[in-house]
């Protein structure tokens, strides 16, 4: 039997739909599972009659794979991958390539990299999206790490992943060390802070309109043939439609407590040590963890008193500026998004093209819209645009929704319906098109009390003062420094 191409280590169930893909794709796959009956139940069930080769321990699936020997995991991010890396290193040889393809951290990345690189491996960090149904057809798939190690894994990534309309596949290397896990975490921010957006949307509708889940379903259906054209517009326009045996809308039998696996929190504190101001995302977070405080909710809903939340004006114009405020919002929460990769970006110097990650996310993954080809555009045409708010396009598209935008604010503090990440995008906004802020009096407060010091606008920026406030506190000033 010939050797394998590549080999896979964790049949869960993307590394299951990832390795069907390889074969698909006329590659041969060595794969092992520390259960290893799971590898029986896999060769012998969904991957019979495939290019597929059962293995039983690593030392086997080593001794099964071509040179350089080319190694995914897909296992629990963490330590088990430290682990499963450790029980490779007796049975390999330098050249070969491990490639971890779960959602570890991006420090996880960078250190497995330097490491490895010690020892004469190829390390890669990539990040893999799409959920089940990517892994199988066709994923977004952005690597990084060790540049050596690309060459070699290029052909089999760029075979599997998704494709642009125009062919181009929605994988491509994205730089050094943990650039790759990088890009992938605030992939999952931004997706944090679309489904939020959608979820504020679908309760203004239901609260505040008093809309049916068959109304909702044609709107996010109608929505999801024009600028919101976005996979999760598709499956929301999915979700609201589908009822199950009983034929009880599956949707309103389903507790509203979210779960999260603890990406969008690593994109808030990514941007906190940053110091960039990612609140879109943040409020997105924060509203997954107040969602887990359902007893408390429950408790206060019966106590403390708020408005009806009854719309009484022109209902097809309210919906027509959710429309809108979405689409503003979401715009706001990608401009944050790619902020953040331009700072961490030139902080490490891994010198990211913002154009080829919005490529990577055209096809294949859950943040997937029809506008990310727009951004594309914006980095082609300018690769040191500081802002996508700054381009003409999104500059239009955002002042032609900002009176409904503004509406849609308004209406749910009138009403008392939580929109906390739409909102949150719209200060942004402002805050972001304000050339001078409050920030003058805040300054001004720290230098009161902490002596803290300040810059002044008549002065040369750099040069800083502080005011005896009280006439007590005397001329000492405390160290001048930014966290």
């Amino acid at each position: 039997m010939s050797k394998a191409d590549i080999g896979l280590i964790g049949l869960a169930v993307m590394g299951e739909n990832l390795v069907l893909n390889m074969a698909s794709h006329n590659y041969q796959v060595a794969v092992y599972n520390r259960t290893t009956s799971k590898v029986d139940e896999f060769v012998n069930g969904r991957g019979a009659g495939k290019s597929i080769i059962g293995t039983y321990s690593i030392e086997e699936l080593c001794s099964k794979l071509e040179r350089p020997r080319r190694v995914m995991i897909m296992v629990k991010a963490g330590a088990v991958v430290d682990r499963v890396i450790e029980s490779l290193l007796p049975y390999l040889e330098p050249g070969d390539i491990v490639i971890d393809g779960g959602n570890s951290q991006f420090q996880d990345s960078i250190r497995r990299t330097g490491e490895l690189g010690d020892k004469g491996l190829l390390f890669i960090g990539t990040g893999v999206s799409g959920g089940e149904e990517g892994a199988l057809k066709g994923p977004s798939i952005m690597p990084g790490g060790n540049p050596e190690a690309w060459p070699h894994i290029k052909p089999i990534f760029q075979a599997i992943a998704a494709k642009t309309e125009q062919g181009e596949p929605c994988c491509e290397w994205v730089g050094l060390g943990g650039a790759g896990h990088f890009v992938k975490m605030v992939h999952n921010g931004i997706e944090y802070g679309d489904m939020q957006m959608i979820c504020e949307t679908y309760q203004m509708m239901k609260d505040g309109l008093g809309m049916s889940n068959e109304n909702m379903h044609e709107v996010f259906e109608r929505w999801n043939e024009g600028v919101l054209d976005s996979y999760l517009v598709e499956i929301t326009r999915d979700i609201l439609g589908y009822r199950d045996e009983a034929g009880e809308p599956t949707l309103d039998l389903i507790l509203d407590t979210a779960g999260q696996k603890g990406t969008g929190k690593w994109t808030v504190n990514a941007a906190l040590d940053a110091g960039q101001p990612l609140t879109a995302i943040a409020e997105a977070v924060f509203s997954r963890c107040l969602s887990a405080l359902k007893d408390e909710r429950l408790k206060a809903s019966r106590i403390l008193a708020g408005p009806d939340p009854v719309f009484e004006g022109d209902h097809q114009g309210l919906v027509d500026d959710l429309e809108q405020a979405l689409y503003a919002s979401k715009i706001v929460s990608y401009a944050q998004g790619y902020q953040l990769m331009r700072a961490v970006s030139d902080e490490m110097g891994w010198g990211l093209n913002y154009g080829a990650v919005a490529l990577m996310w055209r096809g294949g993954c859950i943040i997937r819209s029809r506008f990310l080809g727009n951004i594309r555009d914006a980095f082609e045409n300018n690769p040191e645009l500081d802002n996508l708010l700054l381009d003409d396009f999104f500059q239009e598209a955002v002042k032609k929704a900002q009176a409904a935008w503004r509406r849609v604010a308004a209406t749910a503090v009138t009403l008392g319906v939580p929109m906390p990440a739409i909102s949150s995008a719209l200060a942004y906004y402002d805050g972001y098109r304000c050339g001078r802020t409050s920030a003058n009096l805040l300054q001004a407060q720290r230098d009161y009390f902490g002596a803290h010091t300040y810059e002044r606008i008549d002065k040369p920026r750099g040069k800083f003062f502080h005011t005896n406030w009280t006439g007590r506190g005397g001329t000492t000033a405390s160290s001048t420094y930014d966290v």
